[in-house]
């Protein structure tokens, strides 16, 4: 029991990200490939992805732009702008991390799940629009749209969650345009609000559990209007 602990605290540096691999004992074949919030690291998502779905096999990657004493995944402007080049460089090498991840450690990306937060949802969302067929299912914890010209990517066949909070006033406002940009593009979106502010949280990961079970209620909670100060 110990060894295979140790091994899940592994820190891989073999590809273009840092990363953990997480493996349960009686892992279900599924994947989700896990993406911290800004300022954080790998670790910090990771008790939430093992709720969501606890016998996946977690690759918990760590972004490469330093912030204070974490890391985020892109360069910012503000809080609510991005640095444009710095999107599309880091966006590229998470499709090819992603992808050697997955022939390195016999992943099936078919059937894995991207589930990101805050910084690291963001960069779900663009990973979907600029390198598409890549991600096939997502879900995006207090996500906004980040790229000023998003390519008339067809995401037909991709399934993803979004999940804002209802007290977020800093992306809260941008989520419904999110939820538009994707499903405009085909995609099949399920957008949710929890009472919560950029905090994630108990109600994230129950909404995110039956989702990925694919029996989520029938009852959906509508996402914030734009237009609060953000």
């Amino acid at each position: 029991m110990s060894e295979h602990v140790n091994k899940n605290s592994v820190l891989h540096d073999d590809l273009p990200f840092s990363y953990r691999l997480m493996k349960p004992a009686n892992d279900s074949g599924e994947c989700l490939f896990v993406l911290h919030g800004s300022g954080v690291d790998e670790t910090t998502l990771a008790p939430l992805a093992r709720q969501i779905a606890p016998r996946a096999v977690l690759v918990a990657a760590r972004g490469r732009i330093r912030q204070e004493d974490g890391f985020r995944w892109f360069e910012r402007i503000t809080p609510t702008s991005f640095e444009q080049s710095s999107i599309r460089a880091e966006t590229a090498a998470f499709a090819r991390f992603a992808t050697e991840a997955a022939q390195r450690h016999g992943l099936d990306l078919s059937r894995s799940t991207f589930l990101g937060y805050s910084n690291g949802a963001n960069l779900v969302s663009t990973l979907m629009l600029l390198h598409p067929g890549l991600v096939r299912q997502a879900a995006l914890l207090r996500a906004m749209p980040v790229l000023d010209d998003a390519p008339a990517t067809d995401l037909a066949g991709t399934r993803v969650l979004i999940i804002a909070g209802a007290a977020d006033q800093t992306y809260g406002p941008f989520a419904p345009a999110l939820a538009t940009l994707l499903s405009e593009r085909g995609s099949e979106v399920d957008a949710r609000i929890v009472a919560s502010g950029h905090e994630f949280g108990d109600a994230d990961a129950a909404i995110a559990r039956q989702w990925l079970a694919g029996s989520a209620p029938a009852a959906r909670s509508a996402l914030p209007s734009p237009g609060a100060e953000g």
